[in-house]
């Protein structure tokens, strides 16, 4: 799972700019040197097939990379096509009266912390009187199959319905990504969201985190993702049918989050709805 994790997350940076088909993939790979040699030759290969495996669904296929030892397991990887100019969306042309849509829920940051605190009594209970033990397990897995999910279909979109600029979601929050998103913009527009689609469950458990002294700023838009969705800028016009039509062929909801203003490349995210994206363990 962690390596179609990171194949996914590597693909977005395509994707984020509209090209859809990849023509080469990199894998970077870190050994743990805290692995025994059994360890190592069952954990590796089943990292370089998960992120070999994703690679093949996204029609591509990995011709080459580096290997080294390292601390920790660390997986990436490198993603490059060779397009014409009408193949790729440059993320500047966002204009007043355009909505944003987002193509995957939020609160993985959270989600992965909290099945963790699972096995760590002080940390799980700051977090057991907002969530339960299935509740966890069950955001846990949406979160890894949303992280593990291509964003391949929206960058198809993008080009269909005319997007005017995306950026991929992930280490800096939706906030970090819509700032840095707004500032490229050729108008003077902000950026206002008004609705955070967050896995079920997983905003109570940051806000009694936050409490116990451990913020992760989810509602405030800086929690950390990790191969999060695509932050998209469309006209209004067009949305609605972009929303219905990633649906309908990938199965997974996107949302209208926001709306672009005329403005001073600012982003508001104060007093966003929070909307709960239901998840069931199967």
């Amino acid at each position: 799972m962690q390596g179609k994790i990171a194949c996914a997350n590597v693909l977005s940076d395509l994707y984020a700019m509209g090209v859809s088909e990849c023509d080469n993939m990199l894998m970077l790979l870190g050994i743990s040197i805290d692995l025994s040699h059994k360890e190592r030759q069952i954990v590796t290969p089943l990292m370089m097939k998960g992120f070999s495996d994703l690679a093949r669904e996204a029609g591509t296929s990995v011709n080459g990379g580096q290997t080294v030892l390292n601390p920790w397991f660390i997986i990436g990887g490198v993603a490059s096509s060779v397009c014409s100019e009408d193949e790729f969306i440059m993320p500047d042309a966002a204009v007043p009266g355009d909505v944003l849509v987002l193509t995957k829920p939020i609160g993985t940051q959270i989600a992965v912390n909290a099945h963790q605190w699972l096995e760590d009594p002080k940390r799980w209970s700051t977090i057991e009187g907002v969530v339960n033990r299935e509740q966890v397990l069950s955001a846990y897995r949406a979160a890894e199959l949303s992280m593990a999910r291509l964003n391949r279909t929206g960058a198809r979109l993008m080009r269909k319905y005319n997007a005017h600029a995306a950026t991929d979601v992930t280490g800096f929050g939706i906030k970090g990504h819509a700032q840095n998103l707004v500032e490229h913009q050729k108008a003077n527009v902000s950026f206002r969201i008004h609705t955070l689609p967050i896995f079920a469950h997983m905003a109570e458990a940051a806000e009694a985190s936050a409490k116990a002294g451990l913020n992760f700023k989810l509602l405030d838009g800086f929690s950390a993702e990790t191969s999060g969705g695509l932050l998209i800028s469309l006209s209004k016009s067009q949305a609605e049918a972009f929303c219905q039509e990633i649906e309908a062929i990938d199965k997974h909801s996107a949302w209208i989050i926001g709306d672009v203003v005329e403005g001073s490349k600012e982003v508001n995210i104060t007093d966003a709805k929070v909307l709960s994206v239901p998840h069931e363990l199967k």
